[in-house]
């Protein structure tokens, strides 16, 4: 077994790879997590309350109804066996943003994502779904 060593407040990353035995799943390598490459673009988002935004390297761009022009979060990047976590600052919070595969419906289309979003802003917690620039979503494009 591979040891990661975690920032502190990085807990998603741990939850990452909780269960993950490096069974050679689709996507996992011995070095971790392989389904979205360094340079795709990720998309995310979640509803109740509405938030998003896209990941593009160490720059994620956060997005909520109340600004949609979204603000710039610088972020670190982390590999799990079971996913990929980012992690920055948002405001005075810590903001952990963790995309793990599987099948993901945002529950107000009929999209489906091909990845789960997790994010943490502070004490508060939002399940969303994800999709990549080469990794898309199936379902209408304009729902």
């Amino acid at each position: 077994m591979k040891w990661l060593f975690l920032p502190a407040g990085s807990l998603f990353l741990a939850a990452c790879q909780a269960g993950v035995d490096g069974d050679g799943s689709p996507g996992t390598s011995p070095d971790g997590f392989t389904g979205i490459a360094d340079d795709e673009v990720i998309i995310f988002g979640g509803t109740e309350p509405f938030w998003g935004g896209e990941v593009t390297g160490d720059t994620l761009i956060y997005t909520t109804p109340e600004n949609i022009d979204g603000d710039t979060i610088a972020v670190e990047r982390f590999i799990g066996q079971g996913g990929i976590s980012f992690a920055g600052t948002y405001g005075e919070a810590r903001f952990d943003l963790a995309i793990t595969p599987g099948e993901c419906s945002d529950g107000m289309s009929d999209r489906t994502y091909p990845y789960t979003a997790t994010l943490q802003v502070g004490e508060e917690t939002r399940e969303g779904c994800a999709h990549t620039d080469r990794q898309p979503f199936s379902g209408p494009q304009n729902p």
